[in-house]
């Protein structure tokens, strides 16, 4: 519970820190620019909300790393939710406006976090996990949306550690395999994510476990 609200504080904090004229720039998320990005920052923190105020009464279906389901299809840019975020991250114009609303939303969603019981089974997608699984998984969308932000940022602030740290454990889970230890969390977020290529010689250490990457997350 508390990693959720460190990772999210920090992503909201390195928003608040860009100029105008960073939110034209092209993010990690492929079709998007950073307004695109901070835009579906909103939608998540509104997809926070909803979740913990919808209990469930049924045994979970999901944990922190079931959550996710993983494709090896990488995103085209192209899907409709995509696209409708880019038309909604356009009517903002004033990117002040954009920052405005990730503040008052997300400061919501991380003060409801802070207030849930970690036991509490919740509904969301049709699925059921407890608050506490709910809020680590979501430590994983943080942490990626972080590096996607920064990508094309190099003076913005990266994601906490502590942040990567469990975030490359979820991913090491997902994917049943120990990335090498000479990746650092960072390397094995992007890489395992297809946000960069590995180069020869991380192809060479990833060996068997290189055919079955990227995992994407959805």
């Amino acid at each position: 519970m508390d990693l959720f609200a460190h990772s999210w504080t920090a992503l909201r904090e390195a928003v608040a820190a860009l100029s105008d004229e960073d939110f034209d720039r092209p993010s990690g998320c492929t079709g998007w620019l950073v307004r695109d990005l901070v835009c579906h920052l909103v939608i998540d923190a509104q997809d926070v909300l909803i979740t913990l105020v919808t209990p469930a009464e049924t045994e979970p279906t999901r944990d922190a790393v079931t959550y996710w389901t993983v494709s090896g299809t990488p995103p085209t840019g192209d899907d409709p939710l995509d696209a409708l975020t880019v038309r909604l991250a356009a009517a903002y114009q004033d990117p002040g406006l954009l920052t405005f609303h990730l503040d008052d939303v997300g400061s919501a969603a991380g003060r409801a976090a802070r207030l849930a019981d970690p036991d509490l089974r919740v509904s969301t997608c049709g699925e059921v996990l407890t608050a506490g699984d709910y809020l680590s998984a979501y430590v994983l969308e943080w942490t990626l949306h972080h590096l996607d932000l920064v990508m094309h940022l190099p003076d913005a602030a990266g994601p906490p550690p502590e942040g990567l740290a469990r975030s490359r454990d979820l991913v090491e889970r997902l994917s049943g395999a120990a990335f090498p230890a000479s990746f650092s969390d960072e390397d094995v977020l992007l890489v395992a994510t297809g946000r960069r290529a590995p180069t020869d010689a991380e192809m060479s250490e990833l060996g068997e476990l290189a055919a079955a990457l990227p995992l994407v997350l959805g």
